[in-house]
């Protein structure tokens, strides 16, 4: 069992800047994945990004270029600094954790999910 932490949510202008920290504890194998979900209000949940133990990275169409998800192995923590905040990124933000290794993991749900953090870009 995996345990997530998160931390970082808030509110900022269309523009602005957030970073979101996951620290993960537990049962956690050398080979897996963390990551970051959505849930904006009124639509399903959608993946942001996700990165792998080994550092590949993978991000949704409506966040590349102004997002970047980073990690640290040894804290067994995932970053998500995001840049050019739009409104339309307004959303929980939930911290996943794959504790296994997937050839995509895209195609995978994760085995553990964050509390949910809210970001809100508004003015």
């Amino acid at each position: 069992q995996v345990q997530l932490v998160e931390s970082g949510g808030g509110l900022v202008q269309p523009g602005g800047s957030l970073r979101l920290s996951c620290a993960a504890s537990g049962s956690i194998s050398s080979a897996n994945a963390q990551g970051w979900y959505r849930q904006a209000p009124g639509k399903q949940r959608e993946r942001v990004a996700f990165i792998t133990s080994r550092g590949v990275t993978n991000y949704a169409d409506s966040v590349k270029g102004r997002f970047t998800i980073s990690r640290d192995n040894a804290k067994n923590t995932v970053y998500l600094q995001m840049n050019s905040l739009k409104a339309e990124d307004t959303a929980v933000y939930y911290c996943t954790f794959w504790d296994s290794y997937y050839y995509n993991y895209a195609l995978v749900r994760p085995g553990s999910w964050g509390q949910g953090t809210p970001v809100t870009a508004s003015s």
